[in-house]
């Protein structure tokens, strides 16, 4: 069977408040300002990835006004309050509080008075600090939203990062996927996943991982279960890698036609994104490792604008070149001259 990956997983629907707190606390120093409850941001839940900078919405044009999103108010959006009286300052703010707002974060150690801290406390929406610039914190927040409601799904093989490169070794249950990874481990490479692979979509890359449950550990048939960080140390796990060559082992078929150049590139369609795909016939005596090991090699060449293929290619248009001119097409040596060197 060819590789087929699963269906995408449902996105997630929304996360709370809370728990966006509780995962970015220590990382930008967020420091609470105005909640009415201790439990104000667990009732408070958040539904999509993008962010919102209400300054429109704090002049009076709320036509628009994305009140759904976290809400950041940085520097332009405090000056342009502390420009305005105090009437209209309360006037300003309760135009954006009277909608269901899920958060507000003040940057760059703003802070707004407690006049207004108030109305959101009796509006229900709860508003955070912190000491970070806006620009800054807005990518680490948007990065952070982005990996809680991208996209997933799941495969079966064994996910490992060989010189660099993410390899997904993929094929039919029992054909030697863990072998083939576990072998790679002893030679010094690293295992993401085993057998159930997460992908992830984000920013047009496909990021991989293992689950909760399987992470650092490989099931070997007819030995059991290995835990490849206790056995092999630290270095022969990570956490998550980039998905970039998908090796698939398939059963040798002497009916299917199999790549012999290179010239030809396979892919597979991933969660929308092209993968390139090898297929790799198994025989008796063919070192799949090693194989795996310059199939890595090969794409950072590639990557790096060298070809081999496409090299040799070349070299044979230009012996056909010279035979069309007449010139001798006799087999000749690599190297004319020894210098000496029977060895």
């Amino acid at each position: 069977m060819p590789f087929n990956p699963q269906d995408p997983i449902p996105r997630k629907e929304k996360i709370s408040v809370e728990y966006l707190v509780e995962k970015l606390r220590e990382r930008v120093h967020i420091k609470i300002e105005s909640c009415a409850s201790e439990e104000c941001s667990a009732d408070r839940f958040i539904y999509e990835a993008d962010l919102h900078r209400p300054g429109l919405a704090l002049a009076g044009y709320i036509d628009l006004f994305t009140y759904q999103r976290i809400q950041i108010i940085g520097n332009t959006e405090t000056q342009f309050l502390d420009h305005m009286s105090e009437d209209k300052k309360r006037e300003s703010f309760r135009y954006i509080t009277q909608f269901d707002i899920p958060v507000i974060f003040l940057t760059d150690g703003n802070q707004l008075p407690e006049h207004l801290l108030e109305i959101s406390r009796e509006a229900g929406i709860p508003i955070y600090s912190t000491p970070l610039e806006t620009t800054r914190f807005m990518y680490i927040l948007r990065d952070f939203m982005e990996d809680q409601f991208a996209v997933q799904t799941m495969v079966h093989g064994s996910m490992m990062d060989v010189y660099g490169i993410g390899i997904l070794v993929a094929g039919k249950s029992g054909i030697g996927k863990s072998e083939v990874a576990l072998d790679l481990v002893e030679r010094g490479h690293r295992l993401v996943a085993d057998d159930v692979v997460m992908l992830t979509k984000k920013n047009n890359v496909l990021m991989s991982s293992a689950t909760e449950m399987s992470k650092h550990f490989m099931e070997i048939r007819g030995l059991g279960i290995v835990d490849v960080m206790s056995m092999f140390g630290i270095r022969a796990i990570r956490y998550q890698k980039r998905l970039e060559v998908v090796l698939e082992l398939t059963l040798w078929d002497e009916t299917r036609e199999v790549e012999r150049t290179g010239l030809n590139h396979d892919s597979v369609n991933v969660l929308g994104l092209d993968i390139p795909l090898i297929h790799l016939p198994i025989t008796p005596g063919k070192n799949i490792t090693v194989i795996a090991e310059v199939i890595a090699m090969n794409y950072l060449l590639k990557h790096y604008g060298y070809d081999p293929a496409k090299a040799f290619q070349e070299r044979i248009k230009s012996s056909i070149s010279e035979k069309a001119k007449g010139g001798d097409m006799s087999p000749k040596r690599a190297i004319e001259y020894f210098e000496g060197d029977i060895e």
